[in-house]
């Protein structure tokens, strides 16, 4: 049994993203959920290895999970498993390379240990409260994840859904943002805990475990990260979703956080 939290998260990412590859771009079956959102039998066998995994060697903790109908029980556990067996599955399904399996266990409300692991692409985001974040490259090499320096608004890369740079939602006009868009959640956290964006955001309501594990490998990368409105993000909540995102270096996402409308 891995001795640690940020182990067992990395060991059980690892082990399931072989059953997401073995059915990625093989035409999974897939079905529409109630939201309008698809679900693929990759999804659920994932999310089944994972719960099975992740709560035999934790029995204490608790489980949220996109695909495992909630259990109000979780509140009561110390802490709490925060799952996406597949973020972003549209792309998954088209056969994109940009989906992840996003890992986290949160404690008092704030996430303690994460894991975004991309098979498809080689890449896995890991990051301990207070240990700092890091990049593992096709399973072997690491290097250490720092966010950008970059101070102003104006031609920082921001990386978002294209819904935010709608006029109503700024102060005096939209920033001259350099835009740029991804389809998983996680993954936009993830780059910007490497510095190869400065900003991401979403103004929609977030499900928690599609951030779970990118918030903290964001904060671990030197990122102020919170809600829409500049509050501290609280997990393993009974509502399940958080009033958006906003992660940047700390003046960016000052700066951003000041233009909001």
């Amino acid at each position: 049994m891995p001795a640690t939290d940020l182990d067992l998260l990395l060991a059980a990412a690892r082990d399931a993203g072989e059953i997401a590859m073995s059915h990625w771009r093989e035409d999974p079956e897939t079905e529409t959920k109630s939201d309008g959102t698809p679900v693929s039998e990759a999804d659920i066998e994932v999310d089944t290895d994972l719960r099975r995994t992740l709560t035999a060697a934790r029995p204490g903790y608790g489980w949220l999970s996109e695909e495992t109908p909630d259990d109000a029980a979780r509140l009561e556990r110390e802490r709490c498993f925060i799952v996406d067996p597949i973020d972003g599955t549209r792309a998954y399904l088209s056969g994109q390379e940009n989906w992840a399996l996003s890992l986290a266990v949160a404690s008092g409300g704030t996430v303690t240990d994460a894991v975004i692991h991309m098979p498809a692409k080689g890449l896995t985001y890991v990051a301990g409260q207070g240990q700092g974040a890091r990049l593992i490259v096709a399973g072997d090499a690491n290097s250490a994840l720092s966010v950008t320096a970059t101070a102003g608004a104006e031609g920082a890369r921001l990386i978002t859904s294209k819904g935010t740079y709608a006029d109503r939602h700024w102060r005096d006009g939209v920033p001259g943002f350099s835009k740029h868009f991804r389809p998983s959640m996680a993954y936009r956290l993830a780059v910007v805990a490497q510095g190869r964006f400065d900003a991401m955001i979403t103004l929609r309501d977030a499900w928690e475990w599609d951030i779970a594990a990118g918030v903290l490998i964001a904060a671990e990368a030197g990122a102020t990260v919170t809600d829409r409105r500049g509050a501290a993000l609280r997990f393993n909540s009974p509502g399940r979703q958080t009033d958006g995102v906003l992660a940047a270096n700390p003046a960016l996402h000052g700066e951003i956080l000041s233009r909001l409308a």
